[in-house]
C-alpha cells in the first residue's frame, strides 16, 4: 500500500507531466503544422533541432534549460528582475524539463495527424475567405483532433518518466520537485527496495493507462 508521502509524490508527477504537456502542446501545434504543410525552406534544420532531446542526453536538456531559465539566464535573469520570480528548483521547472524531452514525440505525432487531413478541405476553406490562422483553427485542428489528442496523451506519459532534465533543472527536493523517478532512485540508493518496488508499479499503471489511451485514438484515426 502506498504511503501518503508517496501520494503525494504521484500527484505532483501528475502535476508536472500535465503542466509540462499543456506547455508544449501550442509550440508542437505550431511546428507540426509547419512540418507537415507549410513549404517553408530550412524546413530539414527544423525537423532536426526537433529531435535534439530525442537523441541528446537528457542532462543536456536539463543543463541548457539551467542556463536558459537560472537568474543569469536571458529568461530567467528578466523574470526575476522584473517580477522577482525564479524557476529553477521549482515544480514548474520540472513541468518545463518534461514538457521538452517529450516535445519532440508530440511534434511527430501531430505532423503525421496534420499530414492526413486533406489538403483540398483547407484549399476550400482560404477560397470562401478564411485566413490562414482561421483555416489552421477551424479545418486543421479540428479534422486533426484526435491525432493532436493522442499527442498529448503520449507526451503525458513520457513526462511522466522523466528523469536526468528534471534532476538538473529542478533538484530532488522532497515535496517540491520530488516527482516518481526521482523518488524511486532515492529509495533505491536507500536500499528501500519495497518501496521502489510499489512506486514502479505505480509509474507502470499510469504508463499504461496513458499509452492505452493514445493507442486507441490512434487506431481510430487509422480507421
Amino acid at each position: 500500500m502506498l504511503s501518503s508521502s508517496e501520494f503525494q509524490v504521484i500527484a505532483l508527477s501528475l502535476q508536472v507531466a500535465a503542466l509540462g504537456t499543456l506547455i508544449g502542446l501550442p509550440v508542437a501545434l505550431g511546428i507540426g503544422w509547419l512540418l507537415a504543410k507549410s513549404s517553408i525552406r530550412g524546413k530539414a534544420v527544423l525537423d532536426t533541432l526537433v529531435s535534439f532531446p530525442l537523441v541528446l542526453p537528457p542532462v543536456v536538456t536539463g543543463f541548457f534549460l539551467l542556463w536558459l531559465m537560472g537568474r543569469e539566464g536571458p529568461i530567467g535573469g528578466i523574470l526575476h528582475d522584473l517580477f522577482g520570480v525564479d524557476v529553477v528548483f521549482t515544480w514548474v521547472a520540472a513541468a518545463l524539463a518534461a514538457g521538452l524531452v517529450s516535445l519532440p514525440l508530440m511534434v511527430r505525432a501531430i505532423e503525421v495527424a496534420m499530414s492526413g487531413v486533406d489538403p483540398r478541405l483547407e484549399t476550400a476553406a482560404r477560397s470562401l475567405g478564411a485566413g490562414p490562422a482561421r483555416t489552421f483553427f477551424t479545418v486543421t485542428v479540428p479534422l486533426a483532433s484526435r491525432g493532436i489528442v493522442a499527442a498529448a496523451f503520449l507526451a503525458f506519459a513520457r513526462g511522466l518518466g522523466e528523469f536526468g532534465a528534471t534532476m538538473v533543472v529542478a533538484g530532488n527536493i522532497p515535496g517540491e520537485t520530488q516527482t516518481i523517478p526521482l523518488l524511486i532512485f532515492n529509495r533505491i540508493q536507500l536500499g528501500d527496495d519495497s518501496s521502489a518496488i510499489r512506486l514502479i508499479v505505480a509509474s507502470l499503471v499510469l504508463a499504461l493507462v496513458s499509452l492505452s489511451v493514445h493507442q486507441r485514438l490512434a487506431r481510430r484515426i487509422a480507421t
